[in-house]
């Protein structure tokens, strides 16, 4: 019923997650959100985004943060990292998840979209065609008032796919 918000594979952090593998598979370009996904929400990048990003660009993958927030904040945290950006992305709208696609220069079949949000990071994957990674946010105590409300939101279907998940696993 509401597969359209289910993500492709979930990890406990965008630090937590087998990178390595995906390449395997022939993902060759990383999305990245910001907020909670890298780091708590607003904080900047720090010293473990940016050797992620780092480790991801040795191992061969091109590597973007895709967010909604505005040109300063996407732009420093990218600085920061090495990571190329595309600001105001308007997830879950699949636009800006496109145009990131379509400015690393590869197909959808080999991108990955990691964030921490079903109704904007996992809802906006899905409607670009292309694989999600759903990961616990960093620091719930740094969320927004809205996004604490969409969290609740969450909640149910976030149950859903687990018991999805853990039925497809004992079948």
């Amino acid at each position: 019923m509401f597969r359209f918000l289910f993500p492709t594979d979930t990890a406990p952090s965008a630090y937590a997650y087998d990178y390595e593998k995906a390449f395997s598979r022939g993902i060759r370009g990383i999305l990245f959100d910001i907020d909670n996904t890298l780091v708590p929400h607003d904080a900047p990048a720090d010293r473990r985004a940016a050797a992620l990003v780092k480790r991801l660009k040795d191992t061969g993958f091109s590597v973007m943060v895709v967010s909604n927030n505005e040109e300063p904040r996407v732009r420093s945290f990218a600085a920061l990292t090495g990571a190329d950006h595309l600001c105001r992305a308007m997830k879950p709208l699949p636009g800006g998840i496109r145009k990131a696609i379509s400015m690393m220069g590869l197909s959808k079949a080999s991108v990955l979209l990691v964030g921490d949000q079903l109704f904007t990071d996992i809802l906006g994957a899905n409607l670009a065609g292309i694989e999600s990674l759903l990961v616990r946010p960093l620091d719930l105590s740094t969320d927004t008032p809205k996004i604490r409300f969409k969290r609740r939101l969450e909640y149910p279907v976030l149950k859903m796919y687990l018991r999805q998940k853990r039925l497809a696993k004992n079948s």
